[in-house]
């Protein structure tokens, strides 16, 4: 079974070589059972650590099991390990807070024979019945007994059913009926299973209980024996021959054949469950680790929905204004030759305009007004007073009235005193009273109510669009703004088309001036094309330079300059966000730093028991991405509240979005990636002696 030539082994300790190892040459049958003895510094654990393949020699050769293990990589040693070599330590080295059949389970973590997870768990149950602790599987190590605890160190040794088993001072640390209790299960395994055993001791009693006693002393072999109770059960062994004495005899259940690896679906799966066991057993301080990471997603949940919502309210505002809208306004003064002059726009402007631009589909007169609307002794100032035709409303989709309906071309031509109220105004002044056909007085004019506009909501901008009063234009610039004709009496007209004449003196009064005029296109795609011809046409009319003669401002240009606002304060967010991230990252670079020195001796352990250095990387590595997800799960939900809070208390408009939990669930799984690879690789770098030693 083991092959030592010439084995050396020296250690730097300062400037100065200590030679710990001098030459050891020995071998050890396969089913045999050895004793190494000496006194501290003598080199018996250090050689120990050497046949587990724990530490490696500075000279000499080592094969175990017909391999020579120095041509082997550190993985295929890891999963050489893992198959043939067993570990029983002095101070048990079991995990806290993890239950005993846990812990026996644990080398089946990194080698895959083919069983499925429930025959191993049957398995290791069946060995912990055999070492004595029926009924003790479910119980954490802080629960059982010095010997207990030992027993399951035992069990899980056996459970890839190893060919050697290597024990370091084993009885140590227990009274003297544990002690023998001990040493029988041991023999047990060597003559009734032919496990080959080699146990580290200082106590002598402990030694003659193995059939082979090697002493050491300096870092060399000082004597080889039979013990004395080898000798006295010689006769009766050649007489009664066990599988000891039959390199190949061991039992089906205990013999090993080549097995493959784990592989990477079940290796990162066992990761997994580790990773998850791991944060589990920290509950609080993973819960404060995840913290930062649960803030960062939050802000890209909440910012990203608000901004979807911005988004999608600026479109419903747009096409609730006429995403074809344009409104033209006159410039404050048109070149001339050599004069400057005011230019103005007038009603006949409107009908030219529909007329003559082929891209128009609705052109409407605007006059504003600023003005105070009574109601008994209710008063309200609306934000926005329009004198204007029918055809606005048409454009503006207010075509369907919530009540009533809206006022005529006839209205117009008669400076009719009727008005259509938005929804805020009508909720000012009325209440729950019906509003048609009651009067109000508007800068001290009787109007009557005729309609009720539907309710639009907010513009791109935030205003109020409900907030509205809306009547003839020639009733707002005539009656309301107390504009009358030069003969001081108040005009009214008949025939707007195709020029307006005063009913009761026939004046012409077509080019009484407008601030502006609204314009609908045919179409969103045709905005650029109406601009053109109603510049050349208003320009043709009033003789002007087209170019900066009028102002053409249209709603997608308001939508757009919104749209980049929403879109910087959006990326401001994203990146207050990134940057709580980048915290989170780094809080959980310093907690698995942390984790890693805690759990130093638990690297050691899962390295001795099979785990090569992909697997410590990629344990430590899911248990940062495990912990991101988690958190970045949980910062979803939290977002998500959050911008639905903000939606309610300040009507902020917010839309789920698919791709914000999205890129919060990648964005959290990087930063796991990247601030956890540093720690998992420090991890996984450590040499297993010297985890197991550290303290």
């Amino acid at each position: 079974m083991i092959e030592l030539r010439d084995l050396r082994k020296d250690y730097r300790v300062g400037d100065v070589d200590l030679s710990v190892l001098k030459g050891i040459t020995l071998d050890i049958e396969t089913g045999g059972y050895v004793a190494l003895m000496g006194t501290s510094g003598s080199g018996k654990t250090t050689l120990m650590n050497l046949l587990g393949s724990l530490d490696s020699p500075t000279s000499g050769s080592y094969r175990l099991a017909g391999v020579d293990l120095d041509d082997l990589s550190s993985t295929e040693l890891a999963a050489f390990r893992s198959k043939q070599i067993g570990f029983v330590f002095q101070n048990f080295n079991l995990l806290a807070r993890t239950t005993a059949l846990d812990n026996v389970l644990l080398p089946t973590l990194y080698c895959n024979d083919g069983r499925t997870q429930q025959e191993r768990v049957e398995y290791a149950r069946r060995l912990l019945d055999s070492v004595g602790l029926s009924g003790r599987a479910d119980h954490f190590p802080n629960q059982l007994s010095g010997g207990e605890r030992q027993r399951v160190a035992i069990a899980r040794a056996l459970v890839n059913r190893p060919r050697l088993l290597l024990a370091d001072e084993p009885t140590g640390n227990l009274d003297s009926k544990t002690e023998q209790e001990i040493l029988a299960v041991f023999r047990k395994l060597n003559e009734e299973h032919g496990i080959t055993l080699v146990v580290v001791t200082h106590d002598a009693e402990v030694a003659e209980q193995a059939d082979r006693v090697i002493r050491m002393k300096d870092g060399v072999v000082v004597e080889d024996h039979e013990s004395s109770l080898a000798c006295g059960l010689r006769a009766a062994i050649q007489t009664h021959p066990t599988s000891r004495d039959r390199e190949d005899s061991q039992p089906d259940n205990f013999v090993t054949p080549a097995r493959p690896r784990t592989s990477s679906i079940a290796a990162t799966l066992n990761a997994v469950t580790v990773a998850t066991a791991a944060l589990r057993r920290n509950l609080l301080r993973t819960s404060l680790t995840m913290l930062g990471v649960i803030i960062g997603v939050a802000s890209v949940i909440s910012v990203m929905e608000l901004s979807t919502g911005a988004s999608a309210a600026i479109k419903d505002t747009v096409a609730s204004m006429g995403a074809s809208m344009l409104t033209v306004s006159p410039s404050k003064a048109a070149s001339n030759g050599a004069h400057q002059r005011p230019i103005h726009l007038i009603p006949s402007d409107v009908t030219a305009v529909t007329e003559q631009c082929s891209a128009v589909k609705v052109a409407a007169p605007l006059i504003y007004s600023h003005v105070q609307v009574v109601r008994g002794n209710r008063r309200w100032r609306p934000t926005l007073c329009l004198g204007t035709t029918p055809e606005y409303l048409s454009a503006r989709n207010w075509d369907e009235l919530a009540l009533g309906k809206s006022f005529t071309q006839d209205h117009v031509f008669d400076s009719a005193k009727v008005c259509v109220l938005g929804q805020t105004v009508i909720n000012a002044l009325f209440d729950d009273a019906y509003p048609i056909g009651e009067e109000v007085r508007v800068n001290g004019v009787p109007m009557q109510i005729v309609g009720v506009l539907s309710e639009k909501g907010g513009d791109v901008i935030g205003n109020d669009q409900d907030d509205i009063m809306i009547g003839p234009w020639t009733t707002l610039k005539f009656r309301v703004n107390d504009q009358t004709n030069t003969s001081g009496r108040l005009a009214t007209f008949a025939n707007l088309k195709p020029q307006m004449q005063l009913t009761a003196h026939r004046q012409n009064v077509h080019r009484e001036e407008v601030h502006q005029i609204y314009v609908q296109a045919k179409s969103p795609a045709a905005v650029d094309q109406a601009r053109d011809q109603i510049t050349r046409v208003l320009s043709r009319r009033h003789n002007v330079e087209p170019v900066g003669a009028y102002r053409m401002n249209d709603i997608t240009e308001v939508s757009k300059v919104v749209n980049q606002v929403v879109a910087g304060l959006s990326l401001l967010g994203l990146i207050i966000a990134g940057v709580s991230l980048m915290v989170g990252g780094v809080g959980i670079m310093n907690i698995m730093l942390v984790s890693v020195t805690e759990r130093t001796r638990e690297i050691g352990l899962r390295m001795a028991v099979g785990a090569d250095r992909k697997a410590i990387l990629r344990q430590f590595l899911i248990e940062a991405t495990v912990l991101c997800l988690i958190g970045g799960l949980i910062g979803i939900a939290a977002g998500h509240f959050w911008s639905v809070l903000i939606a309610k208390i300040i009507g902020w408009p917010t839309v789920w979005s698919l791709w914000a939990p999205i890129v919060a669930v990648t964005v959290a799984a990087g930063v796991g990636i990247l601030f956890g690879y540093y720690p998992a690789r420090k991890a996984s770098q450590l040499n297993p002696i010297d985890a197991l030693r550290y303290e």
